[in-house]
């Protein structure tokens, strides 16, 4: 997908999460999600395990469709150790 923030509104599109229910899920102000989600701002690479927190918390399909959408395959189940027969 790209960036963090296409992702995150996708996610939000998709599962009806509005901006300010993230923001006050992660105790942040809404302008922070919407620098985000309108990729004026991206989230910083601590932010992200915060970001995937929030979403759990509201929807823990929106948290996985996040990851999978911002790391693409990387974020699959067993993808990097799918190889690995040991």
């Amino acid at each position: 997908m790209g960036t963090a923030g296409k992702a995150l509104k996708q996610v939000l599109e998709t599962y009806g999460i509005s901006q300010n229910q993230l923001a006050v899920t992660m105790g942040i102000g809404r302008s922070t999600i919407n620098h985000w989600v309108n990729d004026k701002r991206e989230p910083l690479a601590d932010t992200i395990p915060e970001i995937v927190a929030a979403l759990a918390k509201i929807n823990k399909a929106a948290a996985r469709d996040f990851l999978v959408l911002f790391l693409g395959r990387f974020a699959e189940k067993d993808y990097l150790w799918e190889d690995d027969k040991t």
